[in-house]
Order: C-alpha cells, then sequence, then structure tokens
C-alpha cells in the first residue's frame, strides 16, 4: 500500500516483490507459531474445565472451574442448565456429592454436584415445584409443590414412595427432622404439619400464623421447628408437641426464609424489608440486623462452622455475612434474574443458588474459613 510521506531508503523498499511477499509469510508463520504457543501454555497452566455432561444428560451445560488462585473471590464453578423454567429451590445431600434442584417446570433435578451432570429428573407433581430437600441419609429426597402435595422419592432410583395429601392449600416447603423419621411442610394455608415419613401418616398440625407459612426448618437437635409467614413474623415450636414456644417481632415484612445456627443458639431470619435479623433462641431477642440487599431477601443460611451467613435477593446477589458482626463480607453477582435460594455445601466450601433465569450455580464459597475460624491459604483445602 501507499504510504502517506516520502519512501524510507531502507533495502525492503527497494526489494522486489517477490522478496516482500516472502518476508510476509514469514512474518505470518511466526506470528501463527507464537499464539499457538501461547494457547498451549495458557491451557496448560490455566484448572481442569469441568467434565461434559454423560450420555443423555442433554439439557445441562457447565462452565470452567476457576482458579483458586485468590481463595476469598467467591467465583462461579458451575452453572447447571436443565431446567425448562424457573429454579425455586436447591439443597446439597448431606455428604454433599449431590445437588437437588426445584422448578416450576414441575421437576425436581438430581445433579453430581462435582461435574454438574444429571442424575435424575423426578416427574409427578402437576405444579411447580418449589422446594426440594434431601433426608439425612441421602436415601429419600422430599418435595413440595403448588399442587397441594408434598411427595417422598428414592432419591438413588427417582421412585415415588408417597404422596402427603392434607394441605388445602399450596405446600411451599418441607424439611426432614434430623433423625429423618419426620417430615415438616409449610403451607398457604397457614399451617404447618408433621409427617411420619415412612407411613405417610399425619403426627401434627401447627396452626398459629395468621398468614400463609412460607419457611419451615427443625432445630439441629430436632426438638424445635421454625417457621416464617407472610404475616411478618417468626414462630418457634416445640417440634413434639406443637405447643408455640416464642414469636419473634421485628421485621417490617413478610419474612421469607429462616435458619439456625449449627449450635441452635442462634436464629437468622430474611424478610421482604430487604433486611436478616439474628435472633436468640432462647430468650427470643433481637441481636443484629443486617442491611445491603436492594430487594426483597428470600433466603438465608448459615455456614456449619456458624461464623458466616450466605443470603439471596430478587437484586439477583447473594451475601457473605459475618454472623457475629453482622459484617458484610463478598457479593456474588451472575444470575441475570432474582434469586430464591442460596445454600452452603455441608463442608461449607461451596455455595449453590437457584434463580428465576432457569439456572443453578455453584460458587467457591468465601471467604476460606476452616471450622477453628483461620482463614485458609490458596490451594490449601
Amino acid at each position: 500500500m501507499p504510504e502517506a510521506g516520502p519512501r524510507s531508503a531502507n533495502r525492503f523498499d527497494r526489494s522486489p516483490l517477490a522478496t516482500r511477499c516472502a518476508t510476509a509469510v514469514g512474518v505470518i508463520v511466526v506470528s501463527a507459531v507464537f499464539v499457538s504457543l501461547l494457547v498451549d501454555w495458557q491451557e496448560r497452566d490455566s484448572p481442569p474445565r469441568a467434565n461434559q455432561a454423560k450420555t443423555g444428560a442433554t439439557r445441562r451445560q457447565s462452565e470452567g472451574r476457576p482458579s483458586r488462585s485468590d481463595p476469598d473471590a467467591g467465583e462461579q464453578w458451575l452453572t447447571l442448565r436443565g431446567h425448562a423454567g424457573q429454579v425455586f429451590g436447591v439443597e446439597f445431600s448431606l455428604d454433599g456429592k449431590r445437588l437437588a434442584s426445584a422448578s416450576e417446570d414441575r421437576t425436581v433435578i438430581v445433579w453430581d454436584a462435582a461435574t454438574g451432570d444429571e442424575l435424575l429428573a423426578l416427574k409427578g407433581h402437576t405444579d411447580r415445584v418449589y422446594r426440594a430437600a434431601f433426608s439425612p441419609d441421602g436415601r429419600r429426597l422430599a418435595s413440595a409443590s403448588y399442587d397441594g402435595t408434598a411427595k417422598i422419592w428414592d432419591a438413588a432410583t427417582g421412585l415415588e414412595l408417597l404422596t402427603l395429601k392434607g394441605h388445602s392449600n399450596t405446600v411451599n416447603c418441607v424439611a426432614f427432622s434430623p433423625d429423618g423419621r419426620r417430615l415438616a411442610s409449610a403451607s398457604f394455608d397457614k399451617t404447618v404439619k408433621v409427617w411420619d415419613v415412612h407411613t405417610g401418616d399425619e403426627v401434627l398440625t401447627l396452626g398459629g400464623h395468621a398468614d400463609l407459612v412460607w419457611c419451615v426448618t427443625f432445630s439441629p437437635d430436632g426438638r424445635r421447628l421454625a417457621t416464617t409467614s407472610w404475616d411478618d413474623t417468626i414462630k418457634l415450636w416445640d417440634a413434639v408437641t406443637g405447643e408455640e414456644s416464642l414469636t419473634l417481632v421485628g421485621h417490617a415484612a413478610d419474612v421469607w426464609s429462616v435458619a439456625f445456627s449449627p449450635d441452635g443458639l442462634r436464629l437468622a431470619s430474611a424478610s421482604g424489608d430487604q433486611t436478616i435479623k439474628i435472633w436468640d433462641t432462647v430468650t427470643g431477642q433481637e441481636s443484629l440486623t443486617l442491611r445491603g440487599h436492594t430487594d426483597r431477601i428470600t433466603s438465608v443460611t448459615f455456614r456449619s462452622d456458624g461464623l458466616w451467613l450466605a443470603s439471596a435477593s430478587w437484586d439477583k446477589t447473594i451475601k457473605i455475612w459475618n454472623a457475629i458482626t453482622g459484617e458484610e463480607s463478598h457479593t456474588l453477582k451472575g444470575h441475570t434474574r432474582g434469586i430464591e435460594c442460596a445454600t452452603f455445601s455441608p463442608d461449607g466450601k461451596w455455595l449453590a443458588s437457584a434463580s428465576f433465569d432457569r439456572t443453578v450455580r455453584i460458587w467457591d464459597a468465601p471467604p476460606r474459613v476452616d471450622v477453628r475460624g483461620s482463614r485458609v491459604e490458596a490451594g490449601k483445602q
């Protein structure tokens, strides 16, 4: 191509056309080799990518595993795509090897938590499924549905074992007792029911909330139940007698989620008022209020060490909090729509989230702190 200024007097300007072409080809070849070596070096230096889906698991898509160079990064590890509708709930099995997700598409999908492979798709509900929960031994899986029922499934084969009928409206939460013998279900009919897992018999009905009950969970010792309601309160109950022991008042809007600390002495609640509150489970006194989300908070969970909390919100973020001081530690971003649920893996290393964007995401859970509260160095697990 002609140059704008006077031609240079160097030998390349005076070279024949063939020489110029040969020089250009040489430059291209050297550049191609350099790029090839660079790509090869990057691939060898980067962490291995997650395994691809097994034959038949055509709906799942996984993304690469993040680098562990920064133990506090909170990077996304896997994105699980397979549901045909919004995903409302996600939970790890107690051994941390599987995930169960519940969806608007009326199914529960069981995933391999390490690879993201789809293991089972449980079909049987006639309306959206809002929550799924593994039994402590991992042999059973329970689901809660807008069709007004809870179901219990064989978690290995996907066989439906029981359909629990008794609620007069949507069932939106289920929780196993720590011994695995009972299942609690929360409903829009303003009640919580407790069922015998083996027979399907209704054992207790807890009535006391003035509006729909959104969440129910057992205390770590199995002796108490905590429930949340759109009447803006949290209630504590005797899990054996069904007697109400405490009503916690402090939120200014509907309460969506509740979680016991591992020692059972604290309770965390998440609300539509965009706050998380931490309560003393003996006195019922509020000890902390956590603020930072910009939309309703739909989920809250303690890490197994009791030192950290995770919350999920319709503001499309997950936040990690110091459960002792209430300070915000990290904000995880990646979902493109509101998040309905977030939960730590049993070992506290990973965090799973479920979203209206139809995905489940698994994150490298920050900060890397072991059960003694000491920060873990990068690369040391």
